[in-house]
């Protein structure tokens, strides 16, 4: 693979150009035409607004193509106008352009996100404050004179400071500014992030700590790409060492990319950031406004933003100068998008380091299985972190068989889990029971007709949510109060709960331990991200003894009193035919018990399973992190399942079955004849309705070095076209058989 030649390049677009290409943010296969308006000058990146039928829409200036058909200026529409922001730089370009190609999308659609945020190219809204003058009101009032003394040291507050302090309304505020009394004061931008000192607090770091540092330093001083694996034990320190290639970066006046599964959740690691750099890094997800979204986006664009921890969706913000990348928890498969444009963040992430020759660290206690083969071949560099920083040592995890000493009928914690939680809270310990299924019960059942309760949109069963009242689809979000009847036999009283969720898990556990203090940590729990944060730092405080968490709890917490940790239904993962499942299994299971014996304390993990004789349990009970991945690396080697081939998947859906199954067919039968590409199906997908939507899955599998995506979108120009409500998504490299 070359690196594709600058993308600015003025040979392929002067930039006096009459005529120029701006890229939509629009499901087309290309850009269109529009005429510059005289004393305009645009070029490749530019933000501009342009008309498109009756709408105005904001787009990109696109580079020209060589040989591109030519248009009668004067058939064009002009550009509306130039957003005076910074334009997008030519690696962004590339980048966009690369993943629109190698997803199989339409560049359209991957530049939307990248300017999806109304925000991203708006003006800054204009900050106000207040301070007093030598001019006193002729009508003096107590709350004026509060405001008058608050205000008498002559410095500049907004009017919301004002007003707080002064203890009055803002209308006091307004009439004291009509009276003369207090002058408005144009006030600076408020900055989108503080600017962090690398030497603020540099910690102590252990050998093995050092020693990787060192090289994470002369990769980002080297300034080229280069990806590296930072392979530690859960403990080891592996924040606080590539915090050291973040302080590199920021000495050279270059930007970092932190991304992670869980950024709106991990208050423990900005906590951290802090502590290290003086200050909090810029946040970018979901749980963050609008408005700060907006002074990111600017500051990441001029350079003012020196470090962005995000989501996944932070990767597509438009770096000044893009000099590191970090990919944290990179196994996580929270990475995956989806919906809309199909991507995993962590392949585009590497793909973006290569193309702003910038180097990238991918870290994770238990790495994918592309990642390990990766490294294990040469590709990444490796560098391993084998202890934990405090000397503790990895939990020792025990195999509880419920085949032979399962919990009472009715119950769902082993009677030998329940006594070393009995024992972990007497020591003054945390204990910790990880269930990966939400809500209180996973299935409920008529017991006089058994009739099971399913979503109407969908092909999965409603799970109760006792904590709200509610029946509710996993899949869709439709709910529904808990009925007083069989919906089906309309006997009363005799719907009943089948298997346990968190909020049963917790019932149980209240009953066993009545005098523990226990938190459910569950992310569909009211209350949203700042509840969560706030039950996070509580555990961390010691506040709870006794956790019951979905797998929320393996997003790289440090609890520093938990001693034990119990997973309830640890083959909850393996009973369907997902070819990640072993994988997912193992990366899972390992986190979870990773939480424990984190500080001074000795951590254990019993694992509750039916099937202590698979080769996941067997590897997790011996603590031999390196046998699983030879014997999963070998099983995916000898079946031809990635990393050691390609697959695409295709899902025809439509509100009609028999509309939706005969595209499918259609699209088998039209699929391009080569040996190196295998069509399987189309066959029903395992969750054959969503959302009202009926889909039937086929997969394209290929050799590693064959271009699958070229030869998809061969097959996807000869198709029969999509009619109707039918929809067809294209998934390269899916996460999800499902």
């Amino acid at each position: 693979m070359t690196r594709a030649q600058p993308i600015d390049s003025p040979a392929l677009f002067p930039p006096r150009e009459s005529v120029v290409d701006v890229l939509l943010p629009v499901a087309v296969g290309s850009a269109y035409s529009y005429r510059v308006p005289e004393g305009m000058e645009v070029a490749p990146g530019d933000i501009v607004v342009v008309p498109l039928g009756t709408r105005r829409m904001l787009g990109c200036v696109w580079p020209r193509m060589e040989g591109a058909r030519t248009v009668d200026p004067a058939k064009l529409k002009l550009i509306d106008r130039k957003y005076d922001v910074a334009p997008l730089q030519p690696a962004m370009l590339a980048f966009i352009r690369w993943m629109a190609d190698y997803t199989v999308t339409p560049p359209g659609m991957v530049l939307r996100l990248a300017l999806r945020h109304d925000e991203s190219a708006g003006i800054a809204r204009e900050r106000t404050g207040v301070r007093l003058t030598s001019n006193r009101p002729e009508r003096q009032t107590r709350a004026r004179s509060k405001v008058i003394d608050a205000l008498f040291d002559g410095f500049v507050r907004s009017k919301a400071e004002a007003a707080r302090e002064a203890g009055v309304s803002a209308s006091v505020i307004d009439g004291l500014i009509d009276d003369g009394v207090l002058e408005t004061v144009v006030l600076p931008p408020e900055p989108a992030a503080e600017v962090p000192d690398p030497d603020h607090s540099r910690p102590a770091l252990s050998p093995a700590q050092s020693a990787a540092a060192a090289e994470l330093v002369a990769s980002v001083k080297a300034r080229r790409f280069a990806p590296t694996l930072i392979d530690g034990v859960t403990g080891s320190g592996k924040t606080e060492t590539y915090f050291e290639a973040v302080a590199e970066a920021i000495r050279q006046g270059r930007q970092t990319l932190i991304l992670m599964p869980e950024i709106a959740l991990t208050q423990a690691f900005l906590d951290r950031f802090a502590r290290r750099f003086g200050v909090l890094p810029a946040e970018w997800h979901s749980a963050v406004g609008s408005k700060r979204r907006g002074r990111v986006f600017r500051g990441v664009a001029t350079g003012e933003v020196s470090v962005v921890a995000g989501a996944r969706s932070a990767l597509f913000l438009p770096f000044r100068e893009l000099g590191l990348i970090i990919i944290d928890e990179e196994h996580d498969g929270a990475y995956k998008q989806d919906d809309g444009v199909h991507y995993h963040a962590r392949d585009m992430a590497v793909l973006r380091a290569w193309l702003e020759e910038a180097p990238i660290a991918l870290v994770s206690a238990t790495p994918s299985i592309e990642t390990e083969v990766n490294a294990r071949r040469g590709r990444y560099a490796r560098l391993h972190l084998p202890e934990r920083f405090t000397g503790t040592r990895v939990p020792r995890l025990e195999p509880i068989d419920l085949r032979r000493e399962g919990p009472p009928r009715g119950q769902w914690i082993a009677p030998r889990l329940a006594q070393e939680m009995e024992r972990t809270q007497e020591a003054g310990g945390q204990s910790l029971l990880f269930l990966n299924r939400r809500g209180y019960a996973p299935l409920t059942l008529c017991r006089a007709c058994g009739h099971r309760i399913r979503c109407p949109s969908c092909s999965s069963w409603l799970v109760e949510h006792r904590f709200r009242r509610r029946l509710e689809c996993h899949q869709c979000g439709y709910a529904m109060p808990v009925p007083n009847e069989c919906p089906n036999c309309h006997e009363p009283n005799t719907l009943i709960p089948c298997g346990p969720g968190v909020e049963r898990l917790h019932e149980e556990v209240q009953k066993l331990m009545p005098n523990a203090r226990i938190q459910v940590l569950s992310s569909d729990l009211a209350g949203g991200v700042e509840r969560l944060r706030a039950e996070l730092k509580a555990i961390e405080d010691g506040e709870v003894d006794v956790v019951v968490g979905t797998q929320l709890v393996a997003k790289g917490h440090n609890f520093p009193g938990l001693a034990l940790v119990g997973v309830i239904d640890a083959d909850v993962g393996l009973g369907h035919g997902d070819p990640r499942a072993a994988e997912r299994t193992f990366q899972l299971l390992h986190q979870v018990a990773g939480r424990a014996g984190r500080a001074n304390v000795e951590g254990r993990a019993f694992l509750q399973t039916y099937m202590p004789e698979h080769p996941v349990m067997q590897a997790l009970v011996a603590g031999d992190r390196d046998a699983f991945y030879d014997q999963e690396i070998a099983v995916r080697e000898e079946a031809h399942l990635p990393p050691f081939a390609r697959f695409c998947a295709l899902i025809v859906s439509g509100t009609e079955a028999p509309a939706a199954q005969a595209h499918a067919r259609a699209l088998a039968a039209c699929a391009p004849l080569t040996e190196q590409v295998r069509v399987l199906g189309p066959a029903e997908a395992p969750l054959a309705l969503v959302r009202g939507r009926h889909r039937f899955r086929l997969l394209a599998r290929s050799e590693r070095n064959f271009d699958l995506s070229n030869y998809v979108r061969a097959w996807m120009a000869e198709a029969p076209r999509v009619r109707g409500s039918l929809k067809v998504e294209i998934d390269i490299d899916p996460q999800s058989f499902l």
